[in-house]
């Protein structure tokens, strides 16, 4: 293989080509803190976004006289309504109980088979190797993310599948501190937070003045100027297994 076809296929992928993506969280809010205003960009731009949800929140009690039952009822019509804002289509969720997130094997089987069944360009999921990451549940969802995305090409993963196997494009990771790609979002800032504050059990006003204070100063750093961005990590699956140069 000559160098020039090696680096193509080395390159980070390029997100303006994705149709069709799935924003995985782990909890019904992380699309929206992470990346919300990318997903404003890319379904303003044509893109389809769905989400997928892992767990049902139900741990997120902030001092609410509620059970657990039904605070993920809440949290579930919380995110198909900030989702809506930002324009996501199709809303996905696994469930799981808050907070229980160990199986990484089990879990990326799982995503593996809502891959091949919607046929995505990319995947997007929490980066699980930030540094001081100390939630199981992102770091569970990350790992899972990217087992799903370097397997989903094989045709008998995950074990019993009676899906056609599916080579996506790319995986992405918000909340990462290594990005390689930073689409600029300022148009889509505000958006951002207005989805943000359409989850009321989990984002008091003060902290999503905090959030808005960090995001923009962050963003700014990451452009160099007076543009907003968000910082991504978008990876081909080849760049998960060995080749990590």
């Amino acid at each position: 293989m000559d160098h020039s076809a090696l680096q193509s296929m080395l390159a980070v992928p390029d997100m303006d080509r994705f149709k069709k993506v799935l924003c995985v969280q782990p909890h019904p809010d992380d699309n929206e803190i992470g990346m919300g205003a990318t997903i404003a960009k890319l379904t303003d731009g044509g893109c389809r976004v769905d989400y997928l949800t892992i767990t049902n929140g139900d741990l997120g009690n902030l001092g609410m006289e509620i059970s657990p039952p039904e605070l993920a009822a809440i949290r579930k019509s919380e995110a198909e309504a900030s989702g809506k804002k930002l324009g996501a289509t199709d809303f996905y969720w696994f469930s799981h109980p808050d907070g229980t997130l160990n199986d990484i094997p089990s879990l990326a089987g799982e995503i593996a088979e809502l891959i091949r069944t919607n046929r995505y360009d990319a995947v997007f999921a929490p980066d699980p190797w930030l540094l001081n990451e100390a939630h199981y549940d992102h770091v569970v969802t990350g790992k899972a993310v990217a087992q799903a995305a370097i397997n989903c090409s094989l045709k008998t993963y995950p074990r019993a599948t009676e899906t056609a196997a599916w080579q996506i494009e790319a995986v992405g990771f918000y909340f990462t501190s290594a990005p390689n790609t930073l689409p600029v979002v300022t148009p889509y800032f505000e958006r951002k937070f207005e989805a943000m504050s359409l989850h009321k059990t989990q984002l008091p006003q003060q902290l999503i003045d905090l959030y808005r204070g960090f995001f923009e100063m962050q963003g700014k750093l990451l452009s160099g100027g007076d543009d907003i961005c968000e910082g991504l990590k978008i990876l081909a699956p080849l760049h998960l297994h060995c080749f990590n140069g």
